[in-house]
């Protein structure tokens, strides 16, 4: 199955584990408590531990966690690491930004690059 870049419409592959369609998924995680003072980092911390240690790629900026996955599973984690504080009584902000795009994958790796290599272009034009 080849995937065009610049395709509309892509064929959705299925996942030879599930037999399910495979909906790669990137998404931006931030999730943070309220009323606990000014000072977040340590509640962030929980969250962003819980993403890390399902196994999906993440990457940690400071704003948002990026992670990839099947959506099933990016959904999956996202409310699992929401969970971490509302569980503890917090009343919890979860904020998703999602990219579903069935048939790409190793997008937290090739999306900066590309950015990068069209950018680098247009300086060389210059």
């Amino acid at each position: 199955m080849t995937f065009d870049r610049n395709a509309i419409k892509q064929e959705v592959p299925i996942d030879p584990k599930t037999g399910k369609p495979y909906l790669n998924t990137v998404a931006a995680i931030q999730i943070a408590p309220h009323g606990v003072g000014s000072e977040l980092s340590g509640y962030v911390a929980e969250a962003v531990e819980v993403i890390r240690e399902s196994g999906l790629p993440q990457s940690t900026n400071a704003v948002f966690t990026n992670v990839e996955g099947d959506l099933d599973e990016v959904l999956r984690v996202a409310g699992d690491a929401a969970k971490k504080l509302a569980e503890q009584g917090y009343r919890t902000s979860l904020v998703l930004h999602m990219d579903i795009r069935p048939g790409f994958t190793g997008q937290l790796i090739e999306k900066p690059k590309l950015v990068d290599e069209i950018i680098a272009a247009k300086q060389g034009e210059e």
